[in-house]
């Protein structure tokens, strides 16, 4: 028998703690998003998988429709492994430094920071997302690349997961970013339940496009917005360069280099998006059948279509129908 020894106390597991970020103009669907994801996870024994916590400056943060009175200040992100930075409802509102400063050295000491939609303008802000590629809601992706050119932006992703820096796309996204994180941390089974809790679908992946609501040109675009128009109206058409050339009365180099320079694409690449689009409208709207629709929006086999739409939208037009479908 062994004699003299004394068993360590059995050291209890850290919890993990989730602290989501609120400041005044916070979107609150997105900062819901994160409690409630992240609050509905359990560990295998049953117990609560992860300390959430709402952090603010101030114990009150004003929100476009309501107060909220926040239970932990900032200094909880000193202690957090998960830092949740909800959207901001006005982008010209400025970010508070000391908001700036608690993100910043939590990401010093390696804790995991992620942004729900235009929280990515906070994160630009604290110079986490230089050099990383990033995305947001596609209706603020210009405006986050003219303020931070140094962001590798991708606004045709539902999330980007850098490692320990993360963002992802707006409403919906933030979903999908939350429940990536959660089967990081404890596997699928697990985030499956936590859909199923949360009545949402299963996780989709981070790569699938953005579903954008495609407007008609502008009337910006400058001189090729009468070209684009054409274009779009007749794209059941065959349209190879030298008949679009012929419509805009130029050389087939000349007009390659004016739309590039105008629209920032090729004719080729933009008359594939419009037909992409034109599918989507059909999908949506009517009852056409694949081979229909294909033939419809100008692609001439539902193969062709298939390669499109998949590279475009990030899904097939089977699920995108069943999805969107009126």
């Amino acid at each position: 028998m062994i004699t003299g020894f004394s068993p360590r106390p059995r050291s209890r597991k850290r919890p993990h703690i989730v602290a989501v970020v609120a400041f005044d103009g916070v979107v609150l669907g997105d900062l819901s998003t994160a409690c409630e994801v992240f609050g509905l996870a359990k560990s295998r024994d049953g117990r609560a998988a992860y300390d959430v916590r709402v952090c603010s400056e101030s114990p009150e943060v004003e929100s476009m429709h309501v107060a909220l009175r926040a239970p932990w200040r900032l200094s909880s992100l000193a202690r957090a492994a998960t830092v949740i930075v909800p959207g901001v409802n006005d982008l010209t509102r400025p970010v508070p430094d000391s908001l700036l400063r608690a993100i910043r050295r939590a990401a010093e000491r390696s804790a995991r920071i992620a942004s729900i939609c235009t929280g990515a303008f906070v994160l630009a802000a604290t110079g986490l997302l230089d050099g990383l590629r990033a995305t947001t809601h596609w209706l603020a992706a210009a405006d986050l690349g003219r303020r931070h050119p140094s962001i590798d932006l991708d606004a045709n992703v539902l999330y980007v997961d850098n490692g320990r820096v993360l963002t992802s796309a707006g409403a919906a996204a933030g979903f999908d970013l939350c429940l990536h994180m959660v089967r990081r941390d404890l596997g699928a089974d697990i985030a499956a339940s936590v859909a199923r809790l949360a009545v949402m679908p299963l996780e989709r992946a981070g790569g699938q496009a953005q579903f954008i609501e495609h407007l008609p040109p502008s009337e910006a675009v400058g001189s090729m917005t009468p070209l684009l128009l054409w274009m779009e109206q007749n794209l059941a058409r065959d349209l190879p360069l030298p008949v679009i050339a012929a419509r805009a009365a130029m050389s087939t180099r000349t007009l390659s280099r004016r739309f590039r320079v105008q629209v920032g694409t090729t004719p080729a690449a933009w008359l594939a998006h419009a037909r992409v689009r034109s599918a989507q409208r059909l999908l949506e709207r009517t009852d056409l059948n694949i081979e229909q629709v294909s033939e419809a929006a100008g692609f001439g086999s539902a193969a062709v279509m298939r390669e499109h739409f998949g590279t475009v939208v990030g899904t097939s037009p089977l699920l995108y129908r069943r999805a969107f479908q009126h």
